[in-house]
């Protein structure tokens, strides 16, 4: 969910004379791009197990589905947007939507699930284009109070396509079948490429070479990593695959960090990361995803298995963890814009991420929404205050020289994590599911929500206690991190005010 600027503000062009006024179709066109990006990565959950059940599939070939999306978008972000400032930003658009179409049509058409899951990566290339091009064309074309309101437009767009993705895909799957749904998405994609071509062309007047060696590392160590942890549910953690792309993808991640301390230019800077007050609140956007996103993937395929609820049923009942999404982003801005400090907020943010993940220990499939709807509106509510004021909080502490870099890290950090979460939420399911079943092949059908006429309890039952302990899991080490962001945070405001 990433509420994406990198790469808008490095190289933003002269806002235009009267001569040469923007189109009035290039804010709608960017925003229908952010919808339909941000609509793709929370909805694809509600399909799988549709997807699981045509296509006769199950575990880490389904997972893909959503986390090869992800990986795609987490590591292109970056890469898009300096690609952007180079060549042509209404360019880099068009072709990210033309791709984001072709990638949805291939998975809409697809016989099979590989061929799903190469589609589905290939859909996240053009979404990362989309958000990273998109929000290039509105910092070069809008200025002052202008581009303000653009970009919190863009922010609230991505909110509503949060909100409404779980639920809007249960009803096209509901009505038209995983494939039509996809298809769908097909033909809005195409529209906003040609809505684009009405957009006018900007690039940066000069830009700094592109750090291809540390993005290829970044790519590889996350892609690495995310295999490692998708098939050793499958695999076992000691088979040789899982532990060569484990240890190749650290290994991948220890140079990139090397390789970015001696890079002219490099896809992270080693002062953001020096710099405790900015690393906070990355830490704390970082946070908030890791509670959100796993709830939001996994557990619509929980309540159709055990509530017996449609794809449309499920998607409804996920509102409950996607609406505060759409409206606490900008009451958040609205307390810290009366006084109430930032620190205290996201900490108040935390606590509710925190404790709605524990909460959610205590699911069970009687009455499973009713079970859930608490904990969902309280990380809901924890996420939202956490995107309306991290990105701004963030970019306050950093040199404005570095503010598109700065932009850049952030997106791919929650892009990032989301996709590491996918894999390990997985990877926990199904292996406590196997742990529990004894039988690898049948954990992975109950985890993709298939369970075995006649053994229905026992499976129901296991597949609720795998959900639990990795709910646990997850709730523990938000804690964790919490705990790290409030020592960073306050640690660097306590520095400053004895250094005043």
């Amino acid at each position: 969910m990433a509420n994406s600027t990198g790469g808008a503000v490095t190289g933003a062009a002269p806002h235009p004379g009267p001569a040469d006024r923007p189109s009035r179709l290039t804010l709608p066109v960017v925003l229908v791009g952010v919808v339909l990006v941000a609509m793709s990565i929370s909805g694809t959950a509600v399909a799988l197990p549709s997807i699981g059940r045509d296509l006769d599939t199950s575990g880490s070939p389904l997972n893909w589905v959503v986390a090869g999306y992800n990986l795609a978008f987490a590591a292109m972000t970056l890469i898009a947007g300096s690609t952007a400032d180079r060549v042509g930003r209404r360019r880099v658009f068009v072709v990210s939507a033309l791709v984001f179409s072709v990638g949805f049509l291939g998975t809409a058409l697809s016989p099979m699930i590989l061929a799903v899951d190469v589609f589905r990566i290939v859909s996240g290339v053009g979404g990362a284009g989309i958000m990273a091009a998109g929000g290039a064309v509105l910092a070069s074309t809008y200025e002052g109070a202008a581009r303000n309101r653009a970009f919190a437009l863009m922010g609230t767009m991505a909110g509503l396509g949060i909100a409404i993705g779980p639920t809007l895909s249960g009803l096209l799957i509901s009505a038209m079948g995983w494939r039509g749904g996809f298809a769908a998405f097909t033909v809005i994609g195409l529209l906003v490429a040609v809505g684009g071509t009405r957009v006018r062309e900007s690039r940066a007047a000069a830009s700094e070479r592109t750090d291809r060696v540390g993005g290829v590392l970044f790519v590889a160590a996350l892609t690495l990593l995310m295999f490692a942890l998708l098939e050793a549910s499958a695999l076992g953690w000691t088979h040789p695959a899982v532990l060569v792309t484990g240890i190749g993808g650290l290994a991948a991640l220890v140079v990139f960090g090397i390789v970015q301390r001696h890079s002219a230019s490099p896809v992270l800077a080693p002062a953001l990361v020096a710099n405790r007050g900015f690393l906070g609140w990355s830490l704390a956007t970082l946070t908030t995803s890791i509670g959100f996103l796993g709830v939001l993937v996994f557990l619509p395929t929980y309540l159709q298995a055990a509530a017996d609820l449609s794809p449309a049923a499920a998607g409804i009942a996920m509102l409950l963890l996607t609406a505060p999404v759409l409206v606490v982003p900008m009451a958040a801005v609205g307390l810290v814009n009366r006084g109430v400090p930032a620190r205290a907020l996201i900490m108040v943010a935390l606590l509710l991420v925190v404790a709605g993940n524990l909460w959610l220990v205590t699911l069970d499939a009687e009455d499973a929404v009713a079970v859930v709807a608490a904990p969902l509106v309280l990380i809901g509510i924890g996420m939202g205050a956490s995107f309306g004021i991290t990105d701004g909080q963030a970019m306050a502490l950093v040199d404005p020289d570095a503010v598109g870099t700065a932009a850049g890290f952030l997106n791919t950090l929650r892009g990032a994590a989301e996709a590491l979460v996918i894999a390990a939420y997985s990877a926990s399911l199904v292996g406590l599911l196997s742990a529990r079943l004894d039988d690898a092949d049948r954990a992975a059908e109950v985890g993709a929500g298939r369970l075995t006429d006649g053994a229905e309890a026992v499976e129901l039952e296991a597949f609720t206690w795998s959900w639990q302990l990795t709910q646990l899991g997850v709730g523990l080490l938000c804690l964790a991190l919490s705990v790290t962001v409030a020592v960073l945070v306050y640690g660097r405001a306590a520095a400053s005010h004895r250094a005043s």
